[in-house]
């Protein structure tokens, strides 16, 4: 980079025809062609072209409901993210390819070979946004009656992580030889079996795929719960979260990077980046009427439906312009708790109705919502990444493809002109975009793992 500066990290949150509960509802959105790959590629090239740092696909492995009228008025088809992503790395060059896929639904093979794959296609811009489910409807779509407990899938979770690194280096980087004089494709003893037994898991290995370009493709996570935190200090490289204020922010960035020490870890080796729903106008008043205008689309239903599931407490039946009913405690609430009580915090601290807080979460989700003009914006960024924060920002555009051209547009060159964002790709992979190093592989290392 130009200058020695620290520089602010970006991600593009694609969720599409836009983050916005009523997006699709715009004239401007475009939404015939969300399930054509012209149309995604188009927004995946203008990420790039922004210098974006990577894009982000956001999954869910259930409907977001099964409600027939608010089926009727929200989005609810999605591609699955390593078909799409691996189809975005042969129309890109230098933007991160993350994915979400779950601990809790899955196993550690197919989820390490998929992504070395990935890795692999995209000349090393993987990354895994590790999630553990949220939902009973996702139980449901997996032989189970219910959701397995929190702290259970987090247990699950980082087992879950902890294989998928040892089978990506059950390949030493120079395992594959392929000397056509000697018959030697690749040397037998540096390919290593992990034979891991655990209480989740039982793997054999090795992977049948060789050692991802990056050593590992970027460990991404996204809980902000007790659990979640510890997990990101021992696995995670990048943290996706949400906070509505600087202090709020400020205290969950050192309290993250304060544990990793006890992990042989220093604070470099994670980026926080926060969500952020950006509203770009010309002028406060323009973006004013761009908010307003969306939430005057918002169907009624779809509304309570996205704030119950987001509380995991139903709220049909409730008056809508009184205050939330009694919630349960944090203790019980066996979905997304971090989540929970963002939510039950904005209610308490802004004496928000059911419809009010609806209304204020129909976009952002519980994240950052920040409007005004490109400079405005710039300025809001700026203050998190300086302030201790914030190392960089997953923007999340109200609707598309706009709200991403404005961001690309307009605010990138302003964050450009203040030297707190690249002008350029200052590397060829995710890892040295953002500043993360190529890991060892310590299997090698370790006596359980034999070669073949």
């Amino acid at each position: 980079m130009a200058n020695d500066k620290r520089e602010m990290k970006l991600g593009a949150f694609f969720m599409i025809p836009g983050h916005h509960v009523a997006a699709w509802r715009l004239p401007e959105a475009e939404v015939k062609d969300i399930m054509n790959f012209d149309y995604i590629k188009k927004l995946a090239q203008t990420a790039e072209r922004g210098k974006f740092d990577l894009l982000f696909l956001a999954d869910h492995v259930s409907l977001s409901t099964l409600d027939e009228k608010v089926l009727t008025q929200t989005v609810n088809t999605r591609f699955e993210p390593f078909t799409l992503l691996s189809a975005l790395s042969a129309v890109t060059k230098n933007i991160g390819l993350v994915g979400t896929v779950s601990t809790t639904y899955n196993e550690p093979y197919h989820v390490a070979r998929k992504f070395a794959s990935l890795d692999h296609l995209s000349n090393g811009r993987a990354g895994w946004n590790v999630v553990t489910s949220g939902s009973d409807s996702e139980a449901r779509n997996f032989n189970l009656d219910a959701h397995p407990l929190h702290e259970k899938r987090y247990e699950r979770a980082e087992e879950f992580v902890n294989v998928a690194q040892k089978l990506w280096d059950s390949w030493e980087d120079d395992a594959l030889v392929m000397d056509k004089e000697s018959a030697q494709f690749a040397d037998g003893s540096k390919i290593h079996t992990i034979n891991h037994k655990g209480e989740w898991f039982s793997v054999a290995g090795p992977l049948n795929i060789s050692r991802p370009v990056q050593g590992h493709p970027v460990v991404v996570q996204a809980g902000s719960s007790e659990a979640g935190k510890e997990l990101a200090a021992r696995t995670a490289e990048v943290i996706f979260t949400a906070w509505q204020t600087l202090e709020e922010a400020q205290a969950f960035y050192a309290d993250v990077k304060g544990r990793m020490a006890k992990y042989g870890r220093s604070p470099e080796e994670l980026k926080i980046m926060p969500g952020v729903f950006p509203v770009i106008g010309n002028t406060e008043e323009e973006a004013n009427e761009k908010k307003q205008r969306l939430v005057d689309l918002i169907p009624e239903e779809a509304g309570v439906s996205l704030l119950s599931k987001m509380i995991n407490v139903d709220l049909n039946g409730c008056s809508l312009d009184g205050p939330l009913p009694e919630l349960p405690e944090l203790e019980e609430i066996n979905g997304t708790k971090s989540r929970f009580q963002l939510l039950k915090d904005i209610a308490d601290r802004e004496g928000y109705t059911i419809r009010q807080l609806y209304q204020h979460i129909a976009g952002a989700r519980g994240h950052r919502e920040i409007k005004g003009t490109p400079v405005q914006i710039a300025d809001q960024l700026q203050e998190w990444f300086e302030k201790g924060a914030a190392d960089g920002f997953n923007i999340m555009p109200p609707y598309l493809p706009g709200g991403l051209d404005d961001f690309v547009d307009q605010v990138i060159p302003e964050l450009q002109k203040r030297n707190v964002f690249k002008t350029e790709y200052s590397g060829s992979t995710l890892r040295e975009n953002l500043g993360l190093q190529r890991p060892h592989n310590t299997l090698i290392e370790k006596v359980e793992g034999t070669h073949i």
